[in-house]
């Protein structure tokens, strides 16, 4: 699945192109899918393809199209607090991406059937809150796996305001999936090879809708043990955060607070995005042109402008389009004020490095 929009250079440009192509409609989720770079849930081998709106399966690590995940994350309508169970987690790219709109009073609940996928993602996360800058500009509700098959959930479980399946549901397990939902909750899976929304409306009711064709691997069916008997997986308790934990979230969030004012008052109109810095597209001519009328072929063909008369012209021209155009270099990298401010205050360094989670940078 995927290919519906132009591949982009770099994280950024991949996202201007899902905006343009109306998949991503929301400032929340255009900020979540800003801030988690997709490359960096890549095999470093297969990084260059990060950036194409296709899907990417090596082994049992998969992800799925950009175009798919942004209409997953608006159709999901997720808010702060809430909570989520992903199906099938993989490698925690969408976990991760919709724990920074639940923040810090959510739940991010992940089951994804492969033992090898769940330390993978686990790698990946360690990864992002250890190293990235999103991690402080977000309040992170850190996603939980666990290892088994989403069929199998035990029936005592809490249920949840949002869900999604990254597989294939088979009709027979509609109503399975509809009763992991809490009464106003929203399911979002391939159904009958439609992306579907279903919300529940009351304890009997639900409001169905189709979003688009897509082709996803069916649900792998459980398998049963000797005794004949299912594995039932048991998701994550719901933890309650101690009050270390509650002051460090305040803390940071004052901070927060302060940085905004500070720079509400230097510059008079509050934060600003920082220019993105976009490269120059060269666009090419193509080589040849073959058109089909009825049953006849007509073909012709537009010489290579190296060959052409014109091309002294097209230099020229490109040229003068270069001079018109300030040239553009890139911005410097952006700075983490919540770090710089931390660090600043005086505290002991233990105090300072608990507030920053113990990050690298």
């Amino acid at each position: 699945m995927g290919g519906a929009v132009s591949a982009g250079e770099d994280n950024d440009e991949l996202i201007d192109n899902l905006k343009e192509a109306q998949y991503i409609r929301t400032e929340l989720v255009e900020q979540a899918f800003r801030a988690i770079d997709r490359a960096d849930y890549y095999l470093e081998e297969f990084k260059e393809n990060a950036y194409k709106d296709l899907a990417w399966k090596h082994g049992n690590i998969h992800l799925s199209a950009p175009c798919i995940y942004s209409e997953v994350m608006e159709a999901l309508d997720l808010q702060p607090g809430l909570s989520f169970l992903n199906l099938g987690s993989g490698t925690g790219y969408l976990s991760s991406m919709v724990g920074l709109i639940l923040g810090p009073f959510g739940v991010n609940h992940g089951v994804e059937l492969h033992s090898d996928v769940i330390e993978y993602a686990k790698q990946k996360l360690d990864f992002f809150i250890r190293t990235s800058d999103s991690f402080d500009k977000f309040d992170f509700c850190e996603p939980s796996f666990v290892t088994g098959n989403c069929l199998e959930i035990s029936p005592d479980c809490s249920q949840y305001d949002r869900v999604y399946c990254g597989a294939g549901v088979q009709k027979e397990h509609e109503e399975y999936m509809k009763n992991l939902l809490k009464v106003g909750g929203i399911l979002v899976m391939p159904l009958e090879e439609k992306l579907t929304k279903i919300t529940r409306t009351g304890p009997s009711a639900w409001e169905t809708k189709k979003i688009l064709a897509v082709s996803f691997a069916p649900l792998i069916q459980p398998c049963h043990s000797e005794s004949g008997k299912s594995r039932l997986v048991q998701l994550p308790p719901v933890a309650v955060r101690s009050l270390q934990d509650l002051a460090r979230i305040a803390i940071r969030g004052t901070i927060k607070k302060v940085i905004h004012q500070e720079t509400v008052s230097k510059n008079g109109n509050g934060l600003k995005n920082t220019p993105r810095f976009k490269r120059r597209r060269v666009r090419r001519r193509r080589m040849e042109t073959i058109v089909f009328l009825d049953k006849e072929v007509f073909a012709s063909r537009i010489s290579n402008p190296s060959d052409d008369n014109s091309c002294e012209d097209l230099e020229e021209e490109r040229r003068e389009e270069e001079e018109k155009t300030p040239p553009q270099t890139k911005p410097d990298p952006p700075v983490n004020f919540l770090r710089q401010k931390v660090l600043s205050l005086p505290l002991p360094d233990p105090l300072k490095y608990y507030l920053l989670y113990y990050r690298e940078k």
